[in-house]
């Protein structure tokens, strides 16, 4: 009886569930879902220059089937006020510098904190004075060191590259870190920009229509599988995303490229629609039908150099 009465509370509660919709769903069910994910070439994981539609840059990756090579990054500098202090992060540091600065420091310190520093601590002839000078004189060996190490090393290496260098359309330098075959930049044409406008708007319808084999024709096999494994959450949760009303807005180009036989752009993008969630008996449970949302994303297309048709291979979300 007791088994009986469970089985049945069990079974109202799943009905329940799938009647009022996924206990846990994403808030941004739009293609990408808000997440940043594909691949970008060799420049998969370094920051895209950042433009007037995202003047703060893009967030890294989240999900790539590109490999990630060791200390290869550039999102150090989140927005181009910040150069300054991305240069100052990423100083080399001399190993003589850092050795013997270091031991100064440490050993000047704790001879303060002791009372035995370089000239015998508080207790000796200087007294205070003595301590004073003490604190002075380390101060000051350590930024000589840092004048006479430091000041070349820097100023090569911030001409190289370091610091963000805001890009332009087509002449793009390439990252610092980036692997792979040597890139070259690309020109793009108003015929391209037409094509990357038009991916976006039809993205979104098959999206909408949960049309895979569509999906397939404009977008990379790697971003068709996040877009499927998206869905197909959302289906296993009840629940049904609908994009609908969509108007680009703006967009520029962020860099454009050739490498390895194969052509790459990321290009900014503003586009409005209309973003909502329902479950399995059609009731609205995120977004709405009649207030659209504006969306700020970088979108990766790419195509082989001898010609075709430019695929989604990447979606990157906005900082700031």
């Amino acid at each position: 009886m007791k088994k009986r009465t469970l089985s049945s509370a069990l079974a109202a509660l799943m009905t329940v569930s799938l009647l009022s919709g996924p206990l846990a769903y994403h808030a941004d069910a739009r293609p990408g879902q808000g997440g940043s994910m594909g691949s970008r070439g060799s420049r998969t994981w370094s920051a895209p220059p950042p433009t007037r539609t995202t003047p703060y840059g893009a967030a890294p990756m989240d999900r790539s089937i590109t490999p990630r090579t060791p200390g290869q990054s550039g999102y150090g500098a989140q927005a181009p006020y910040q150069q300054g202090m991305f240069n100052q992060a990423m100083r080399p540091r001399h190993p003589f510098l850092t050795g013997f600065a270091g031991g100064m420091l440490g050993a000047g310190l704790f001879g303060l904190l002791s009372g035995h520093g370089f000239f015998g601590g508080v207790h000796s002839f200087f007294g205070l004075i003595g301590l004073m000078l003490q604190i002075a004189l380390v101060v000051w060996i350590i930024m000589w060191l840092v004048r006479r190490f430091s000041g070349n090393r820097i100023t090569n290496n911030t001409a190289n590259g370091l610091g963000l260098t805001p890009g332009a359309a087509g002449a793009a330098p390439r990252p610092t870190g980036a692997i792979g075959a040597v890139s070259s930049a690309l020109p793009i044409t108003t015929s391209d920009y037409q094509a990357f406008q038009q991916t976006l708007l039809d993205i979104q319808t098959a999206w909408n229509q949960q049309n895979v084999p569509a999906m397939q024709q404009m977008a990379t096999p790697e971003m068709v599988s996040y877009f499927n494994q998206q869905l197909a959450a959302l289906a296993a949760q009840g629940a049904r995303n609908v994009v609908s009303d969509v108007h680009f807005i703006q967009g520029d180009l962020a860099e454009a490229w050739q490498e390895g036989g194969m052509d790459y752009a990321t290009v900014a993008m503003r586009y409005s629609l209309i973003d909502l969630t329902t479950n399995a008996t059609g009731q609205v449970i995120e977004g709405s039908s009649t207030d659209p949302v504006t969306i700020t994303e970088l979108w990766t297309f790419t195509r082989p150099s001898r010609g075709g048709r430019w695929l989604l291979s990447g979606i990157q979300q906005t900082r700031g």
